[in-house]
């Protein structure tokens, strides 16, 4: 399935959740991860970021069947650029 994570976390656990993310999913903007996870690997992700996230933490997961059905719309410069990513 296609995934989009979005996350506010305080500036002391921000290195631990993008470290963790860098490993699953592909960076496209500060605070905005996405890829292709296995429900295996979403599951494995979901944990995780409940146990590296405190009171006030904030994390938002999309899920989709697939890429297709993801529209995106970007103004201005793309920071994370996952064109040259095979899918």
């Amino acid at each position: 399935m296609y995934v989009i994570i979005v996350y506010d976390v305080d500036v002391s656990r921000i290195d631990k959740v993008r470290n963790f993310l860098r490993r699953h999913l592909h960076w496209v903007q500060n605070s905005v991860f996405e890829g292709d996870l296995t429900p295996s690997q979403l599951l494995l992700v979901k944990e995780t970021l409940k146990q590296l996230i405190k009171d006030g933490d904030s994390i938002i997961i999309y899920t989709f069947r697939t890429k297709k059905e993801v529209k995106k719309l970007i103004l201005g410069y793309e920071k994370g650029d996952t064109s040259f990513i095979i899918q």
